[in-house]
């Protein structure tokens, strides 16, 4: 099944509820503009609540290393991931497991973009906006995404429990990544939406029998 992360947890109720609904992760966000920030404190309490085999992410928009390794040393999470102009050396130089994320736009090649980043564990594929590096809940054109990526792709940008069967099945991505999209309000989730769509995702996978791409 494609794997899902439930991104933006500022709880550990709704970490619990991305677990118990069948998310394989859940981002924690450190971008102190961000409404889905959290401190080192409060995301160490929400990855100590999660049951086993379920990852945890912490996500980065052009750190200094000194706030990564603080994130390291207190929350201790399993993958990191790198939204903003962050160099391959950068990324690398942790020696933790990262993504780097890519927003996606007509007239900027993607592969020539990402080459330097070929140790990554994925690339994070999100919608272009001037306004933010990620949780936007704005959807890019699929058709834009090359073929035949040399990374597993993990795929974000305003999906919704309504437009994720139709992303695994049009585009078939490792994982899908969703934040605003299963929101009661920005910050805090809705449990209801993350079921449905984890759901959705399922649902998708059983009526065309596809399996995800690696």
């Amino acid at each position: 099944m494609t794997r899902v992360k439930i991104c933006g947890i500022t709880r550990v109720e709704d970490g619990l509820a991305a677990a118990q609904a069948g998310a394989d992760a859940i981002g924690l966000v450190f971008v102190g503009k961000s409404p889905r920030h959290v401190t080192p404190e409060q995301a160490r309490e929400i990855a100590r609540a999660l049951p086993p085999f379920v990852s945890s992410v912490a996500l980065f928009v052009n750190p200094t290393a000194a706030e990564v390794e603080t994130v390291l040393k207190t929350v201790r999470p399993d993958v990191l991931q790198f939204h903003g102009e962050e160099s391959a050396a950068f990324c690398r130089a942790f020696g933790v497991p990262y993504l780097k994320a890519f927003r996606v736009r007509p007239g900027v090649d993607l592969l020539q973009s990402a080459a330097s980043y070929h140790d990554a564990q994925g690339w994070l594929l999100d919608a272009w906006s001037e306004a933010a590096h990620g949780g936007t809940g704005e959807r890019f054109d699929w058709d834009l995404i090359p073929r035949d990526l040399p990374r597993p792709m993990v795929l974000a940008g305003g999906l919704t429990p309504d437009n994720v069967a139709a992303a695994v099945v049009t585009v078939r991505p490792w994982a899908v990544d969703v934040s605003s999209g299963v929101e009661a309000s920005k910050g805090i989730k809705d449990a209801a939406k993350i079921a449905a769509f984890i759901k959705e995702i399922r649902n998708a996978h059983a009526a065309v029998g596809i399996s995800a791409a690696r």
